[in-house]
């Protein structure tokens, strides 16, 4: 009998999306390029595209609940990611799920108001994620808008974000990653890691005169897959940094926007 490679799995909790740029395609593509299998549960569908989204279907959760148990019932998986969470009964499920489950890490990409500005998180969802689910994560990964929200003031400096992260892991008990790629007058793609007892900095240059769309799916699947294949949560997120930095990098063109090159050569 012929002799198998086995892959870890890693699980995507999220949206589809229709336009193929960010969500459940991201994380798929991405999983796939650093070698772990990708299985998945959605959550919603949405009809967005790079510029805009159009609308949002949200799943049932009883049906999320059921992809979660199909999936976990012959591939469970080593690591696991969040992604848009469309209703407070959803983030409910989670709860439920992974309070069963602590032992698998949880990485929250906390999916809360879109690049064009949408708010895709309602308040009764923020709530319960916040109070309930985050305490379950081994990390949360907010851009500068989610990290304003988690501590309640905005961001504006290298040093909010160092601050940030301290304090997002003091308040919620997880690893915080604060990532200000959006910072303004900053030359550097600059993020900051800290879970209590290390602190990364990392910090890569802009890639100028790219418009590009589910960034931070990618990166946050890129961790996850590092999780997946047995790296810890510091080397998995460093990797992640470095992975996402050539991803921009490698992009190519489609239609009328960037999308990222999660095919790496």
């Amino acid at each position: 009998m012929a002799k198998y490679k086995q892959l870890a799995v890693a699980l995507t909790i999220a949206g589809s999306d229709s336009g193929g740029g960010a969500g459940i395609q991201a994380d798929i593509k991405t999983f796939a390029a650093l070698g772990v299998h990708g299985a998945s549960a959605i959550t919603s569908l949405t009809a967005q595209n790079p510029r805009r989204i159009l609308a949002i279907t949200p799943c049932s959760p009883a049906f999320l609940l059921q992809q979660l148990n199909a999936v976990w019932e012959e591939l469970p998986a080593a690591a696991v990611k969040t992604g848009l969470l469309p209703t407070a009964a959803h983030v409910c499920r989670l709860v439920d799920f992974f309070k069963a489950h602590r032992r698998t890490p949880l990485v929250i990409d906390p999916v809360m108001v879109s690049t064009s500005g949408a708010r895709l998180l309602p308040p009764a969802a923020l709530t319960i994620l916040l109070e309930e689910l985050l305490p379950l994560a081994a990390l949360v990964t907010p851009n500068l808008d989610e990290a304003a929200i988690l501590t309640g003031h905005p961001l504006t400096t290298v040093d909010d974000l160092r601050a940030a992260a301290r304090e997002i892991n003091t308040k919620f008990g997880c690893a915080a990653l604060v990532k200000g790629g959006h910072l303004p007058g900053n030359q550097n793609a600059v993020d900051f890691y800290y879970d209590g007892k290390t602190e990364l900095f990392l910090s890569a240059p802009f890639v100028c005169g790219l418009t590009t769309h589910g960034t931070g799916c990618t990166y946050s699947a890129a961790i996850t897959a590092g999780l997946a294949a047995g790296l810890n949560l510091p080397e998995a997120v460093s990797r992640a940094k470095h992975y996402i930095t050539r991803a921009i990098a490698g992009s190519r063109r489609i239609g009328r926007n960037f999308a990222l090159g999660n095919g790496l050569d």
